[in-house]
């Protein structure tokens, strides 16, 4: 891939379009991946793409070099794994995801959470699964085992692709690196068999993700996600739809208005495990924005026939141990 041409398209641009076609993206994409951009050319293209959106060409492609050269783990039979990113952190208020993920793993499903250890000033997922018991990874055997045992595995970057945990790290000394963000929350370590969320950060990144999920015809939950994090907005749900096999379907509109707030603790580590911990234990109730994210869940995977039954399950509660 030449680097030069690919800099001056998405710079300045040819016949008014700023977009690369996806082989395009994907040589580049595979070349930043390999190690085959020079330091200086790589910050350049990693800055330039930082100025503009990502068309859905562009991010099929660097989604489809990506996946060539992620690391692999066993799929399920009997329900399809979520695999469930995190590459945004609590900032304004406290991190559900691990909510969500400690609940689909009672109810005896596979859930893969991978991401970053720290959120650069924010409060990272790990931080508050450590404060639940759930400790990194250290392996993918782990992480296997892990998910055998206890149904929830979280998995440093580094360990599905130690290249794009080196594309991520760039951030701090960039200031951007949302190419490398956006194609992580589509990566996939089942090949395809599982169950992906997919957390938008807004509207048209939503457009451009719907059209990535229907051309490679994905297993996914698509929604705008909360401070770029994988659950819900616990006061006001969001649309939430359904990829099977690239079909979209849309499983509930998005709420009009505020649900009674406010819900959830502070943004901290440990008041938001806390507070999950007293979700868990019925203490505290489930905001229904997360029950429908649940039961969407638990219908993506295969748990449920339908949407109503995958309902009826949450309302019927928790079964099993919890896993802290």
């Amino acid at each position: 891939m030449n680097v030069a041409r690919a800099l001056q398209v998405l710079s300045q641009g040819e016949n008014g379009v700023r977009d690369l076609p996806e082989q395009d993206a994907f040589e580049l994409c595979s070349a930043m991946l390999d190690g085959g951009v020079p330091e200086l050319e790589l910050g350049a293209t990693l800055a330039t793409l930082g100025t503009k959106r990502l068309a859905p060409g562009e991010i099929a492609g660097f989604r489809r070099a990506l996946q060539q050269r992620l690391n692999r783990l066993e799929a399920y039979e009997r329900v399809r794994a979520v695999v469930i990113p995190s590459y945004g952190g609590a900032r304004s208020h406290a991190n559900l995801m691990p909510l969500l993920a400690v609940m689909l793993a009672r109810f005896g499903v596979p859930v893969l959470i991978h991401g970053a250890l720290e959120a650069q000033g924010r409060v990272a997922s790990a931080a508050v699964l450590r404060e639940l018991g759930v400790l990194p990874c250290k392996s993918l055997g782990e992480a296997q085992s892990a998910l055998e045992a206890t149904r929830l595995a979280f998995v440093p970057t580094a360990l599905l692709s130690p290249a794009l945990a080196q594309l991520l790290a760039l951030r701090a000394r960039l200031g951007t690196a949302g190419c490398a963000r956006q194609i992580a929350r589509l990566a996939d370590p089942f090949d395809g068999e599982a169950l992906k969320l997919v957390p938008a950060d807004d509207e048209d990144e939503k457009v451009a993700f719907a059209s990535v999920l229907g051309m490679h015809h994905e297993h996914a939950l698509l929604f705008i996600g909360t401070e770029g994090e994988a659950y819900v907005n616990p006061l006001q749900r969001p649309a939430i739809v359904h990829f099977r096999s690239g079909e979209p379907s849309l499983l509930f509109d998005a709420e009009t208005s505020h649900g009674p707030g406010p819900v959830g603790p502070q943004p901290d580590a440990k008041s938001a495990a806390r507070w999950i911990q007293g979700v868990l234990a019925g203490k505290t109730p489930l905001p229904p924005p997360m029950s429908r994210l649940l039961a969407s869940c638990l219908y993506g995977a295969g748990l449920s026939e339908d949407l109503y039954q995958a309902m009826a399950l949450v309302a019927l509660g928790f079964r099993g141990e919890a896993v802290a």
